[in-house]
């Protein structure tokens, strides 16, 4: 079947055709050895805008055919993955089309479900595997402290409700900050994106950390950086210091001042970071340090940064030799200017 042919499927309206031409447009590219890139862009313009008026089975039936194709195009996989783990569990199994990056935020965004069946890929990232793991037994990150015992499990466990409701039964830690803290977890994580979008109003921090959470996701370092650098209101070489090396202190205390929970950040860091949470005891030890900093320190921080940052304009600008202290008395508008920075 033709391109030619689906397109003329496309433009009846009768009952049926919907499903039909979804189901072939993804049989027929399944059977191409090397798709073209324009033969991968037309599936996806194809089966895109019929998603939705397709049924459980059509989808469950693509989800299927395309775990098995090496060039599957990622935007319809992607589509997919966010299905219920019943439709979505071949691709998260098999599918080349996922990346690491796209694997922890489906696991971010539905939980132990989702969880369980990435956990049965073969070659699963080893940071993605403890991170699965610490889901399923969320026992294993534990706090001293009997009220701060909820928040470090919630933030391997409580980003699906089952396993939120698995961790409270099995610890059975007295206290109702522990239940609240749980309770405001499931909430947070239980619809996913469209909850977080609901809340943006009611919770002003919310848009923020969508932003950082999307940009952390996508593996761009420089999409972070420049995010972060809109969030702390700081200049982008700055930001880039902040995630430059493999140490997540300068990240933790940026977050911590923007009073992020302690499941968003870490969130956040493990995306930036994953190599450095490969077990249990790391996560533990980042919950620890990001709850006993406080927020006013981290404040303080921020806002050496920002002095750091001034001082450092002021220095760029000012005249560093005879020659260009001749060039800035030259310009007469430019030279009280400088010397009211330097004042400052």
């Amino acid at each position: 079947m033709s391109s030619s042919d689906f397109r003329q499927i496309a433009i009846r309206t009768e009952a049926g055709k919907a499903e039909r031409l979804f189901r072939a447009a993804v049989s027929a590219f399944c059977s191409l050895t090397r798709p073209s890139r324009r033969e991968i862009g037309q599936l996806e313009d194809l089966t895109l805008p019929l998603f939705d008026d397709v049924s459980v089975e059509s989808r469950r039936y693509v989800a299927a055919a395309l775990s098995e194709c090496e060039y599957a195009p990622a935007a319809l996989v992607r589509r997919l993955c966010e299905e219920p783990v019943d439709i979505a569990a071949p691709l998260l199994i098999r599918s080349r089309a996922v990346s690491d990056i796209d694997l922890i935020a489906l696991i971010g965004r539905h939980g132990l479900p989702h969880a369980r069946a990435i956990a049965r890929r073969k070659d699963l990232n080893p940071t993605i595997a403890d991170l699965i793991r610490a889901l399923e037994r969320p026992t294993l990150v534990r706090a001293r402290d009997p009220e701060a015992q909820a928040p470090a499990a919630s933030t391997a466990a409580a980003i699906n409700k089952d396993t939120a409701e698995n961790s409270a039964t099995s610890q059975q830690s007295p206290g109702i900050a522990a239940e609240n803290a749980r309770r405001r977890l499931r909430s947070m994580m239980r619809t996913g994106d469209e909850a977080l979008a609901a809340k943006v109003d009611a919770f002003p921090g919310s848009e923020t950390y969508v932003k950082l959470r999307e940009t952390a996701l996508t593996g761009n370092a420089a999409f972070f950086q420049t995010a972060l650098a809109d969030a702390l209101d700081i200049d982008f070489s700055t930001a880039r210091s902040l995630t430059a090396n493999q140490n997540y202190g300068p990240l933790l205390a940026a977050l911590r001042s923007l009073d992020f929970s302690e499941d968003r950040a870490f969130l956040i860091t493990v995306a930036i970071y994953p190599s450095l949470f490969p077990h249990p005891q790391a996560i533990r030890t980042y919950l620890d340090r990001y709850r006993l900093l406080h927020r006013d320190v981290a404040l303080d921080r921020v806002r050496n940064w920002k002095a750091e940052t001034l001082s450092r304009m002021v220095r760029d600008v000012s005249p560093v030799n005879s020659d260009s202290r001749k060039a800035s008395n030259s310009d007469e508008g430019a030279a009280p200017a400088l010397r009211a920075s330097s004042r400052k």
